[in-house]
Order: C-alpha cells, then sequence, then structure tokens
C-alpha cells in the first residue's frame, strides 16, 4: 500500500479511539447527535477493515500479504508495530461486522438503558481492533485491558441484581488473568529483553537452558490467560450467567470476546513454534478443548432458558477450536478459521434473536416450564388446545422470530447445509485424510464424537425450547418489532448462509491464511527488515 492508503492499519484503533472521546463530551440531550456519530465511526471502521481484507486478499503473493505499519517510523523490536496479515484483516472486518450490528439493535432501546454506553461501546471496539493488530506481547496486554474495561461497564449497563452479580465475577476472574498476564510478559522481558513476537522467534533459539525454563514458564501463564478468555474448561464457569444477564446487544458483541483468547493463541504459537519458543501445548489443548466441549453439552441439557443455552454454545465453539487446534494437523487450520467465523456471526444472531423472542413470554414462564418437565404434568391451556385447536395463527413478528430462531438452531446445531455443517465436515475430512492410509488417531475420533455430541445436544434442548415458545398453547404477547431491531439479526444470519453459499472462495481465504500461519517466516522477516528507505 502506498500513499494515503499505508495509514489504513492505524485507523482501526484510532477512529474508535476519537469517536469514544467524542461522545463522552456529549450528554443526554443529544441522543440523536451521539447515535449519529456511533453509526458514522462503526461504519467506518467496518469500511477500514474491508479495505485491509481486500489489500491482503489481492495481494500476489506471501510478502505483499502482510502489512506492517511502524508508529513513527521506529522499526521493531524498538519501536511499537502493527501488523496486517490475512488472520488480523478477517478478525478485523469480522468485529467490525458484528460491531455494527449491534450497535444498530441497541439503538433502538437499549443504550438508553443506563449511561456512556456509547463511548463503551467505541472502547471495547478500539481494545478489539488493536489486540487482532499489534505485533508485541506488552501492547497486546494493553488492548486487552483497554477491551476489558469497556467490558465491564457494557456488562454491567442497565443495572439489575443480576448482573450486578454476574458482572462482579466477571471483573473478578479477569482481573486476576489480567494479573498474571503481567506476570508472563515480565518474564518474558526479563529473560529475553524484548515483547515483539517476530523478534522473541529470533531471540529465543539462543537462550541457555535456565534461561528457556524461566521463559517456558512466562509462556505458559500467557497461554493460562488465553485459555481463561476462551472460557475453557474449568475456567469458563462465569460465562454463562454473565452472558446471560448482561444486554442482547452487548451479549451479542461479547460472543467475538472469547475469541480473541483463541487468536492470541493461534498468532504467538505460530511466530514462536518453528523456533522452539511456544511450550508443546497441542496434547493439553486438545484434552481442555475436548473437555469444553463435554461440559458444554452437560449445560445445554441441564438449563430451560434460552440466554443460557446460547452462553453454553459460545462455550461449544471454543472447545471445538481449541480441540482443533490441539490436534496438531495443519490441514485442519483452514476449516477452523471458517468455522470460527461462522460461530460468531451465528452467535451474535441468536442474542439477538433470544431477546426478540422473550418479550412474547409471560411471566414466570421458565419456572412454570421446569416444574411441568419435572412432574410429567401438561400445562391447561396446552391440553386445551391440543383437544379443541388444530392450529393457530403467527403473527407476523412471530413469523420472523419463529424462522431467525430455527435458522439459528440450524446453524448453531450444525445440521447441513449452512456453514457450521460445511465447517465441521471440512475440519473432520481434514483431521481424517491425515492419517494418509494408517490408522486414524484416537484423537480425531474423540474429537468428531465431543462435535457430534455437541451439536446433539444443541439440537434437542433447543427444539424442545423452540416448541414450548412457538407451538405451546400458553399465553403470549405478539412483540412489537423494530427495523433496527430485525434488521441486524436478518444481516447476520443472512451473512452466515453467504458464507455458505461463498464457501469455495471464502476456504479459498483460509486455506492461504492457514499457510501463512504454519509458515511464519515472512511475518518474521516483514516485521523485523523494513524496506529500504520506508518509513512504514
Amino acid at each position: 500500500m502506498s500513499g494515503w492508503m499505508q495509514h489504513l492499519p492505524i485507523l482501526p484503533i484510532v477512529i474508535p479511539l476519537l469517536a469514544g472521546a467524542s461522545l463522552l463530551l456529549l450528554d443526554d440531550a443529544h441522543r440523536r447527535g451521539r447515535a449519529i456519530v456511533a453509526l458514522v465511526a462503526t461504519s467506518m471502521q467496518l469500511a477500514v477493515a474491508v479495505m485491509l481484507m481486500s489489500a491482503v486478499a489481492g495481494a500476489t503473493d506471501a510478502v505483499s500479504a502482510i502489512e506492517v505499519y511502524r508508529l513513527g517510523g521506529w522499526s521493531a523490536p524498538f519501536g511499537i508495530v502493527l501488523v496486517v496479515d490475512r488472520l488480523s484483516a478477517l478478525m478485523l472486518t469480522l468485529c467490525s461486522v458484528l460491531g455494527l450490528a449491534s450497535l444498530m439493535y441497541a439503538l433502538a432501546r437499549w443504550d438508553r438503558a443506563g449511561v456512556h454506553y456509547h463511548p463503551l461501546f467505541q472502547f471495547i471496539l478500539m481494545g478489539l481492533n488493536g489486540a487482532f493488530l499489534t505485533g508485541d506481547i506488552f501492547n497486546l496486554f494493553v488492548f486487552f485491558e483497554v477491551l476489558l474495561a469497556a467490558s465491564y461497564g457494557l456488562a454491567l449497563h442497565g443495572s439489575g441484581a443480576e448482573r450486578v452479580r454476574s458482572g462482579l465475577a466477571y471483573i473478578v476472574v479477569n482481573l486476576a488473568a489480567s494479573l498474571l498476564f503481567l506476570i508472563g510478559a515480565a518474564l518474558i522481558y526479563g529473560i529475553t529483553g524484548t515483547l515483539n513476537m517476530a523478534d522473541l522467534a529470533h531471540r529465543v533459539p539462543a537462550l541457555s537452558a535456565d534461561d528457556r525454563a524461566l521463559f517456558s514458564a512466562g509462556i505458559a501463564l500467557l497461554a493460562l490467560v488465553f485459555l481463561v478468555k476462551a472460557a475453557a474448561w474449568p475456567l469458563n464457569f462465569w460465562l454463562p450467567s454473565t452472558y446471560s444477564a448482561a444486554s442482547a446487544p452487548v451479549a451479542a458483541m461479547f460472543s467475538i470476546m472469547t475469541k480473541v483468547g483463541v487468536y492470541a493463541l493461534l498468532r504467538i504459537g505460530s511466530v514462536l513454534e518453528p523456533a522452539g519458543a511456544f511450550p508443546p501445548l497441542g496434547d493439553v489443548l486438545f484434552v481442555i478443548g475436548i473437555l469444553t466441549l463435554t461440559y458444554s453439552a452437560i449445560g445445554v441439557l441441564g438449563v430451560q432458558k434460552l440466554d443460557r443455552v446460547a452462553g453454553y454454545s459460545v462455550i461449544a465453539s471454543s472447545g471445538t477450536l481449541l480441540a482443533a487446534f490441539g490436534l496438531g494437523i495443519a490441514d485442519v487450520t483452514a476449516p477452523m478459521l471458517y468455522y470460527l467465523t461462522g460461530s460468531v456471526l451465528v452467535m451474535g444472531a441468536f442474542y439477538l434473536v433470544i431477546e426478540m423472542t422473550e418479550r412474547s413470554k409471560p411471566y414466570g414462564a421458565d419456572l412454570l416450564a421446569v416444574t411441568i418437565e419435572a412432574f410429567g404434568m401438561e400445562a391447561p391451556e396446552e391440553k386445551a388446545m391440543s383437544e379443541d385447536v388444530v392450529g393457530f395463527a403467527i403473527p407476523g413478528a412471530m413469523a420472523f422470530i419463529g424462522m431467525a430462531f430455527v435458522a439459528c438452531t440450524v446453524i448453531i446445531a450444525g445440521l447441513p447445509p449452512l456453514a457450521s455443517f460445511v465447517a465441521k465436515f471440512a475440519l473432520l475430512i481434514a483431521a481424517f485424510g491425515s492419517a494418509q492410509g494408517a490408522a486414524v488417531p484416537i484423537a480425531v475420533w474423540l474429537l468428531m464424537a465431543a462435535m457430534l455430541a455437541s451439536g446433539l445436544t444443541a439440537m434437542i434442548t433447543l427444539s424442545r425450547l423452540g416448541m414450548r415458545i412457538f407451538w405451546s398453547g400458553e399465553a403470549r404477547t405478539t412483540p412489537q418489532l423494530l427495523v433496527t431491531e430485525a434488521g441486524p439479526a436478518a444481516m447476520l444470519i443472512g451473512l452466515c448462509i453467504a458464507l455458505t453459499v461463498a464457501a469455495p472462495p471464502a476456504m479459498e481465504y483460509m486455506q492461504a491464511t492457514a499457510s501463512a500461519l504454519h509458515d511464519p517466516s515472512q511475518y518474521i522477516e516483514a516485521v523485523m527488515n523494513p524496506p529500504r528507505g520506508a518509513g512504514r
């Protein structure tokens, strides 16, 4: 990139920073102005992300597919670098799409449930974008703290006893993880004298045995932190209640936050592992991924509320990604990235659909449903409907919500022909194909069983709850939906369908991304060796 285009990599950080600061200056009397500023800023972030993704996707070689932005013209490892490659561009675009959909939904009424919603929303976007772009571990920590600080406010937005209770648990866990992150980063810097990922790949092979042990301890602490962020078992007890208590657009935005931990593991692992600087965590990650999938399947079967089902489904997606990553099979990476993309989109849509669905339920319906199911009873209204009425008309709003609910159910459960099925099928094909005529490893069979069990439990629970919501005879009110509420959910579901239709080019992009991850030499060279005469 040349001219003004060379400054594109910094814009996903600068735009939300300036927008968030500007929004702090606007009080409640300027509600329309705040909404316009927030929409324009988020739309600009999406436009920049798409331009960056288009630039790296259209690159003719591996070198031109990596853009390094050196702040102040200082080269690594002395200066701060932002790196745009296919993986970071994908995550930036995914974050911007989800952010725009969540913001549009929030403008209907959720942004008025408390103070400073829009500044906090812009700051969480800034933290996410920075985490995806940074090329060094210290700034990864900084952007983690930015997005976490904003997420604390958003998790508590709207107050309420349940939000405060679950939000405090979320804050405590993440503060402890941040402390471990700081300790791990300090250990690594104390041993190597750098926190730039590319520079670490150069320096670590020369460490002595004693220094290597301390460095490995620092990396292990970072891995533990990333597993907390990824909601891996047993460090994920906070997620279902926190996401359930948060407002719908906030929960939708939070669905990408668990993927930041997965991204960090992919990024640091891919850069450091070839140099022997990343401890062999494959088997550990695989076991943790399988246990996470098992935990999520049990949790899904044991809950009666849709928002908690969604929380366990987010955990299931993280478990699938961690287990696939832990296999250590290069051909699995592309389907894994395809699955990550689809899971973020569908979970964002599902949280929005759940909130629209809950509007039609009478007070105490969940408690009554648990009682009826526990004692094998039949609700009086349901019995009357089954005896006297063959069917009943579904108003337009309920028809839209019902179709959206079915689409989300099919995608989350991994049923054909939508994106989740394509991703899981491609992932298993790659895993089984890696055997190359030899006996298939037991780990691959375990992964297949865990994925099938997770999808089956999701299908059972969502089908049961869906029939109770849409086909039971209990009294319900017809929800009033605004275009700004139905539109974002429809957009995210539509993108999941588009991802299915465009599976060949999408998978081609993911394959190129995976190839770059498994051969990080170009990434390291681009960061450490700027072209002669280049300022950035």
